[in-house]
């Protein structure tokens, strides 16, 4: 973490630099990180963000998207937008919480029930701070989210409706401590591995099981070596449009303004996304062979285990039981 912190104080630090020289006006072809493949939630809202950027600008800038992950891991594009090397990622949210752990918030399971929890905490002054948070931790400004669902549990051994199935699977999941602990609170040690190896660990049955969302779960192809679903919910994938915040500062205020709004103008285009195109998908996975199976007793046990062991260990991260609190409150609860 002290790593990051310094990263973080280097790329500020340029930034400072940047501010007091003359912002650019060169018409500009901006790179953007892509962790999924053609297809998916977060190509959906990359293009969303090009047309606009396009459009706010005239047409003076563009972007091109590099999909699966062509740029490097999604953890390795936020080091690199922190140094200004690379302009701008798409990644999952877990992606980013080692930079920034406040953001872990939105990963603490069962915290986010529906999509209207997603964009009320991220369209509002949760978003806000968490924004302004990864800018002062990681070098990095969040400018648009992707709504991607919740990250249901695959496998190709069996069907899993309670905890005592997932005996005997082994599952992969990114390398994020608080999803690591859901697993192991369900008595299921998983294998942490990055995004760029899970389809091949999949189809080599180094691993027989993931979670990710249905859009995830169609564009990746994990039909292809998956069988059985399970309708979990313990975590709604918001995934971030991420901008350097280096390269931020050395635009004009126009062109701030111009990225700004075209991160919004995708982020409320993948919440429309997200509604018109789940339940065709789902009905297409069954096409494709896949079963899906909800848990047993509206996931009672799986709810009461993660949050009883997940969430007291990640207080301090998140900036303190109140935090959670707060946010509960914003959600009704």
């Amino acid at each position: 973490m002290k790593y990051f912190t310094k990263l973080a104080q280097a790329a500020l630090i340029t930034v400072g630099m940047l501010a007091l020289s003359s912002p650019t006006a060169v018409a500009k072809s901006f790179k953007i990180a892509v962790g999924d493949s053609g297809g998916s939630a977060q190509h959906e809202l990359g293009k969303k963000f090009v047309e606009e950027l396009e459009k706010r600008t005239d047409g003076r800038h563009t972007a091109r998207l590099f999909l699966n992950g062509q740029l490097g891991s999604e953890q390795d594009t936020v080091n690199d937008a922190a140094i200004g090397t690379l302009d701008f990622s798409l990644l999952a949210i877990n992606n980013i919480t080692p930079f920034s752990p406040t953001v872990g918030v939105m990963t603490l399971p069962y915290v986010i029930l529906s999509l209207e929890d997603a964009e009320k905490l991220t369209q509002g002054e949760v978003g806000k701070e968490l924004t302004e948070n990864t800018i002062r931790d990681a070098g990095v400004r969040i400018i648009g989210w992707t709504y991607t669902g919740f990250r249901v549990l695959t496998n190709s051994k069996k069907p899993i409706k309670t905890l005592e199935d997932l005996k005997g699977v082994v599952i992969r999941v990114p390398k994020n401590e608080i999803m690591i602990d859901v697993y192991k609170s369900w008595g299921a040690p998983p294998t942490p591995m990055a995004w760029s190896e899970t389809f091949t660990a999949l189809q080599q049955k180094v691993v027989d099981g993931q979670d990710n969302p249905y859009l995830t779960v169609h564009s990746m192809k994990f039909y292809e070596v998956q069988k059985y679903v399970t309708n979990i919910r313990y975590i709604f994938s918001v995934e971030p449009l991420i901008v350097s915040e280096q390269v931020f500062q050395g635009l004009s205020d126009k062109d701030k303004k111009a990225i700004l709004e075209a991160g919004n103008a995708a982020t409320l285009h993948s919440a429309t996304h997200l509604r018109k195109s789940e339940a065709a998908i789902k009905k297409d996975l069954i096409a494709k062979g896949m079963q899906i199976d909800d848990p047993a007793n509206g996931e009672k046990e799986w709810i009461e285990k993660a949050t009883a062991a997940v969430w007291p260990k990640f207080y301090e991260s998140i900036g303190g039981k109140a935090k959670l609190d707060n946010v509960l409150k914003i959600l009704g609860r």
